[in-house]
């Protein structure tokens, strides 16, 4: 179910609205406003986005999406 890394995880936690499409259209807005030198941020969003955009909203639903900001 996803394997989100630690930092796709904090990502999350971040952005989270509470359901998986509203995670993803927040994402994809806060991705429209990186620069073009943010290309690690850019990298990260978009492998969350593609792990999110496979899972179901009932895979989501099982996410504990507390961020762990300590590692």
């Amino acid at each position: 179910m996803g394997n989100f890394i630690f930092e796709e995880i904090n990502l999350m936690c971040i952005y989270n609205t509470g359901s998986r499409t509203g995670l993803i259209e927040a994402l994809n807005e806060m991705r429209g406003h990186l620069e073009p030198d943010e290309t690690e941020l850019r990298e990260l969003t978009d492998s969350a986005l593609g792990k999110l955009q496979a899972m179901s909203d009932a895979e989501f639903a099982e996410l504990e999406l507390f961020p762990d900001f300590d590692e």
